[in-house]
């Protein structure tokens, strides 16, 4: 431990972000993060606990504590601080395949279960993790550096988000010969696509992307596994397949008037956005354009939050962002203590810069879409909701939505985005493949493991969990990389954790 009263002598420190009123002119990152002898001296804040929650990555209440990903946390936080930033860059990358993707998107479980936070601030650990993995690419230590040996077997992966993009890694540094298949026309998933380039620039992907095929790792895009490449192909050319295809269909909106002209899933509008941004820098029209549109959007998570931020670049007129929840405390109720996730309200950035803009929150809690309102052409014009109230049924005992009548309200709508989560996997990928699905439409595996019910088929991230954390995505992308391994070669020496 480099400074035992660190966390006494230096506040918490984070990066500065842009005033809402200039970052809502560009889609970049607004960041301006610490000189690296400030962020040191945060690294010196870690305690160093005798029992390290932040790295703990366990199950409390239904909820996760601390990493999931079992980063040594208290390590490189101790070489952040002395100065070690090549030894702090190795500890790190032993658990987190990339460290420049959660640096930026990660919402940072490791410093809600920082003991710090208990009475005080927590350790600024996300940003020291980008303090670790940007110097190492300015000093030239997070190069390619690929396997000395090649096994002569071949993995083939299907999807190119983070977990399939961690079992890649993994299996390339055993040296297997991997191959990646992505049906859109650039590599990284939701990462490139789904997560808007203000919260993860794109160059960054491309970046560690590249270091990747220097290592060996072949990408093929514009592939459509299932309708371009039969799957008994690939299982001929391959010893094993990962499936790592997400959670891909969007959770809809039931209700009249559903068919008017105007309505769209967030994932369509994030990608179109997205890629017109990387294609023409918006000159190709590709894209839902917002300007001077009234947007509503249904969903209160961090997507429904994206589109707000997106919709405020375009120009919009006016956001509202409809959320069934009720509003979360602003500070850890008494039943949800440390080192519990803390479910509190949290106020993102694109919800900040629409109360910059607009004058409020955009959120509207505890209501949902009773109704879209067409003009005579077919076009969405509006969206009638209605308020919402727990209600305990009286047969079975458990806590229902009930509409609270006389609570209905017209909201002037142009454009609605549904950011409701998605449901799982797509139909014609397990069809094509002859996987099993399980009741909550993911792909049914081994218990605790990663095996589908078809021989030399393996499934990770969202298509075998659900929708989930980027984090959690590389979880399962190391798993399922040592399960693959051990039946290609009786052992492995990959480390998960």
């Amino acid at each position: 431990m480099g400074k035992p009263t660190g966390f006494m002598e230096y506040k918490r420190e984070v990066s500065v972000a842009q005033d809402p009123e200039v970052r809502v002119m560009h889609f970049k990152e607004f960041k301006e993060h610490l000189p690296k002898e400030q962020q040191q001296l945060q690294g010196a804040r870690c305690m160093e606990c005798g029992v390290p929650f932040c790295q703990a990555g366990m199950m409390i209440c239904g909820m996760a504590s601390g990493c999931p990903l079992h980063n040594l946390v208290p390590e490189w936080n101790d070489l952040v601080y002395t100065g070690n930033w090549e030894r702090a860059y190795n500890r790190l990358k032993k658990t987190n395949n990339f460290p420049e993707f959660t640096s930026r998107v990660c919402p940072a479980l490791c410093e809600a279960a920082c003991t710090c936070g208990l009475n005080g601030d927590p350790v600024s650990t996300k940003e020291n993790e980008y303090a670790i993995i940007e110097n190492a690419y300015e000093e030239g230590y997070a190069g390619p550096k690929p396997p000395k040996v090649r096994t002569g077997k071949r993995v083939a992966i299907v999807g190119s988000g983070p977990s399939g993009l961690a079992a890649a890694d993994q299996l390339n540094k055993r040296g297997h010969q991997v191959t990646v298949f992505e049906r859109s026309d650039r590599i990284g998933g939701l990462l490139m696509y789904g997560i808007p380039n203000m919260k993860l620039e794109k160059q960054i992907i491309d970046r560690k992307i590249k270091i990747m095929e220097e290592e060996g790792v072949t990408f093929v895009t514009g592939t459509d596994v299932g309708k371009d490449i039969k799957a008994d192909k690939l299982l001929h050319d391959f010893d094993r397949v990962i499936l790592a295809c997400g959670a891909s269909n969007p959770r809809d909106i039931k209700a009249p008037g559903r068919d008017a002209k105007g309505i769209y899933f967030a994932v369509d509008f994030l990608k179109a956005n997205t890629k017109s941004l990387l294609d023409s820098n918006f000159k190709d029209k590709a894209y839902v354009d917002t300007k001077g549109k009234h947007v509503v959007i249904i969903g209160g998570g961090d997507t429904g939050n994206d589109c707000v931020g997106t919709s405020i670049r375009h120009g919009c007129k006016s956001v509202t962002q409809i959320e069934m929840m009720p509003k979360a405390p602003d500070k850890r109720a008494e039943n949800n203590p440390w080192p519990e996730w803390p479910k509190v309200c949290k106020t993102d950035y694109g919800q900040e810069e629409a109360i910059a803009l607009f004058g409020h929150d955009p959120r509207i809690y505890e209501s949902t879409v009773k109704e879209f309102v067409k003009d005579k052409n077919g076009n969405l014009k509006a969206v009638k909701i209605v308020k919402l109230a727990w209600e305990k049924d009286p047969e079975t005992g458990r806590m229902n939505m009930k509409e609270v009548p006389g609570s209905e309200q017209v909201l002037d709508a142009d454009i609605v985005l549904i950011a409701a989560g998605f449901l799982g996997t797509q139909q014609y990928v397990a069809d094509a493949f002859k996987i099993e699905l399980n009741e909550r439409t993911n792909v049914k595996t081994t218990p605790g493991g990663y095996k589908t019910s078809v021989d030399n088929i393996f499934v990770t991230g969202d298509m075998h969990r659900g929708q989930s954390l980027v984090v959690w995505a590389i979880r399962e992308g190391r798993e399922v990389a040592r399960e693959v391994d051990e039946s290609l070669m009786g052992y492995s020496n990959l480390v998960v954790q």
